[in-house]
């Protein structure tokens, strides 16, 4: 009669994805989960003292039998024969965002990595590395994608609390549509430049009207204020349209009969 720990052996050899406790204890009948995590802690610890070629590791929240990393040469030459898919830059690069920022929308993605994903998304998906948890409350509701057991098994982590640490954080763009305080900021001291450059351009022209004088044309001024050369010949400026008349200058461009006096408007 086999012992429980012979079972556990063979349900791990037998499985090609990690064995939950739970599923132990079911299998075992056994009356918790802390008795079938004692088998298989117990099993790895019997292969640790054999030295054997195996060993028993927890990995993607459940237990699973692999091969110890020293006897990686031998496996390579045997499996060289044979293709293996490595994860392009691309797929490692989305990986990562989605590991350390999930669940993570793909315009967030696009805009950290900067170009389209739709096709490294896809591959990922496939490859049963992510998953859709859902929609994310954001206009086009896009979906939002997280790592799967299976990326914790491929990368042997226990859990997501293994992820390597990083220097910084990797800071998503705000796509909400809703500006930030640095934006309103920006846009608020935008909004003020905005409004002294027209200021100093409006103070600008009326300098420069301001310092008109007559010339050959007959534009200039008429008592300090700016005045236009009328079709006429005369000189049209803002008190004569307060006063409603047209000051006529003898010293401007005009037609034999011109006089200085002031004429009616209209006339």
């Amino acid at each position: 009669m086999p012992s429980n720990s012979d079972i556990v052996e063979a349900l791990l050899f037998a499985s090609d994805a990690p064995l939950e406790a739970e599923r132990i204890r079911e299998v075992l009948e056994l009356a918790t989960a802390a008795e079938a995590r004692a088998l298989a802690r117990e099993l790895a610890g019997r292969y640790d003292v054999e030295a054997r070629s195996l060993q028993i590791v927890e990995v993607g929240g459940g237990y699973r039998m692999v091969t110890r990393p020293e006897i990686a040469p031998w496996l390579v030459r045997l499996a060289r024969a044979r293709t293996r898919v490595r994860l392009s830059r691309p797929a490692l690069e989305t990986l990562a965002i989605v590991a350390y920022k999930q669940p993570v929308s793909r315009p967030e993605i696009d805009a950290a990595r900067g170009v389209n994903s739709e096709g490294v998304l896809e591959n990922l998906l496939e490859r049963r590395l992510l998953r859709i948890a859902g929609r994310k409350e954001a206009p086009g509701r896009p979906f939002l994608f997280e790592t799967t057991r299976e990326f914790l098994v491929a990368f042997g982590l226990r859990d997501l609390e293994e992820l390597p640490k990083v220097e910084g954080e990797l800071v998503l763009p705000d796509l909400s549509g809703a500006p930030t305080e640095a934006a309103r900021a920006a846009d608020t001291t935008e909004a003020s430049a905005d409004s002294t450059q027209r200021g100093a351009d409006n103070t600008e022209t009326g300098a420069d009207l301001a310092e008109m004088r007559v010339d050959a044309t007959g534009e200039g001024m008429i008592a300090g204020r700016p005045v236009v050369k009328t079709a006429a010949g005369g000189e049209l400026g803002a008190h004569a349209l307060a006063e409603g008349t047209v000051h006529a200058e003898a010293q401007t461009q005009q037609g034999p009969g011109a006089s200085g006096a002031d004429v009616p408007a209209g006339r």
